[in-house]
């Protein structure tokens, strides 16, 4: 396992191959993001046609699909993408585990969309006692979320399910199956898994993470990139953010509208569309920003370590947002910082 880390370290740390497209020629990004609500600013962005229109005819957008983070940070980690979409635990395992040379963060995407549903039973957080509680990965956002707050409330549990409450971590349409089945008593989950588990479910809410962060804002999703590709290629990376810029606004603009083509985008992907009243929802526990919100992320990254998952780091150089100011300033917007 340590061979196979180092060899993934090696192939993103790399830097940029000789031989590579130059700024200006034709080339293939490589971007991975989720079918997720969370991943609504990358959904648009494809569907809309703002990434490839900023990116221009130069440019092959080839576009890859995952359920978890930690899945997308091998894949960025491998070489095998370019840029993801992916939340701040997993950013923060990446720039750890290549000893903070593989990615940098550019551009925030989304906040909030995040919420611990249970049964009805369930009263009040003292009642998970004795529990299991799903959620999408370990390691990944929603599992550091879970158990940092299961700690603070003087509950222990472990990385193999056991202790006072059960964490189980596992793929998003697992927890639904599990949830309905009563194998489980309930899920800390991004959107639309947590409206699905309410609406098809049965689910109540007992937390909505947002809940627990300062003004209710916390970062969900932010874009990185690999920091050999962004040095190779600054005028693409800043073209695709003028895409997200894009994205982001039309998804704050045009709601109603949003909501319709993110359940499409959604529903191409997983071959099934959401149930009624299932993205409005899910909507309002939503929010777009492209400010990565960095100190979030930082905070994000002690609970990570508090609870055992994540050594202490130092990430300092994780921003890197000069690209991401200019094209703010470009649309008079105000600039955004990193730690």
């Amino acid at each position: 396992m340590a061979l196979a880390a180092a060899a993934l370290v090696l192939a993103a740390c790399g830097s940029a191959a000789a031989g590579s497209p130059s700024d200006d020629g034709p080339m293939a990004l490589r971007l991975g993001y989720f079918p997720n609500l969370t991943h609504a600013p990358a959904l648009a962005g494809l569907d809309k046609g703002f990434f490839a229109g900023a990116l221009g005819s130069g440019v092959t957008l080839e576009t890859h699909t995952f359920n978890a983070g930690g899945d997308a940070v091998t894949a960025i980690l491998s070489n095998s993408i370019d840029a993801a979409f992916v939340g701040p635990n997993p950013t923060v395992n990446a720039y750890t585990q290549s000893h903070g040379k593989a990615v940098r963060v550019i551009a925030g995407a989304t906040s909030g969309g995040a919420l611990l549903v249970v049964k009805p039973s369930i009263k009040s957080v003292a009642d998970l006692k004795g529990k299991k509680i799903a959620d999408p990965q370990l390691g990944a956002t929603q599992d550091v979320a879970l158990r940092w707050f299961l700690k603070s409330h003087g509950f222990k549990a472990d990385t193999a399910g056991g202790g006072d409450v059960g964490v189980l971590p596992q793929e998003n349409s697992q927890t639904l199956t599990a949830f309905k089945q009563g194998q489980i008593d309930g899920a800390w989950v991004p959107e639309p898994w947590a409206s699905r588990l309410i609406i098809e479910g049965g689910a109540k809410i007992l937390l909505d993470e947002r809940d627990v962060w300062p003004q209710g804002r916390f970062v969900t999703t932010n874009l990185i990139v690999r920091t050999d590709f962004l040095q190779g290629h600054p005028k693409r990376i800043k073209a695709l953010l003028e895409g997200l810029y894009q994205a982001v606004t039309y998804l704050n603009s045009n709601p109603t509208e949003a909501q319709a083509l993110t359940n499409d985008t959604v529903a191409q992907i997983t071959g099934k569309k959401l149930a009624s009243g299932v993205v409005s929802a899910a909507w309002s526990h939503l929010a777009f920003t492209i400010d990565p919100l960095a100190p979030t992320l930082k905070a994000s990254a002690d609970h990570a370590h508090s609870v055992g998952l994540l050594p202490s780091a130092d990430l300092k150089g994780l921003y890197e947002l000069g690209l991401l100011n200019q094209v703010l300033v470009a649309h008079q917007q105000p600039v955004v910082s990193g730690l």
